[in-house]
């Protein structure tokens, strides 16, 4: 099993990114995923989930400090999650990660993508 996330980088206040997590070894569609980041030090904070259409309501929820301005969205075709970030703050600089719940294993996730939001 696997998830990369990708898409990071660096960007000014104000600025957008679209993070791509891409997934192998599981039914994708099964499975609800999960965003999550982690600003220098600081503990993990969730952000959004989205929940598999096949086993689920395949609702998207988000984190109050992100709401309105990040949008999540799935392509079960593509294996793929997205997270489409607008208006960037400086608080949202972290590491960014997708997540899931494997049988027998648990959590789940990938190694992440960093983002940087500065001037």
């Amino acid at each position: 099993v696997q998830l990369v996330e990708s898409g990071g980088g660096s960007v000014q206040p104000g600025g957008s990114l679209r993070l791509s997590c891409a997934a192998s070894g599981i039914t994708f569609s099964q499975y609800h995923i999960t965003w999550v980041r982690q600003a220098p030090g600081k503990g993990p904070e969730w952000v959004s989930k989205i929940n598999s259409d096949f086993n689920g309501d395949g609702k998207t929820y988000y984190a109050d400090s992100v709401k309105g301005r990040f949008t999540a969205s799935r392509d079960n075709a593509k294996n793929t999650l997205y997270l489409q970030m607008n208006n960037l703050k400086p608080e949202d600089t972290a590491v960014y990660y997708c997540a899931t719940d494997l049988p027998d294993v648990g959590y789940y996730r990938g190694q992440g993508t960093q983002v940087t939001v500065s001037e």
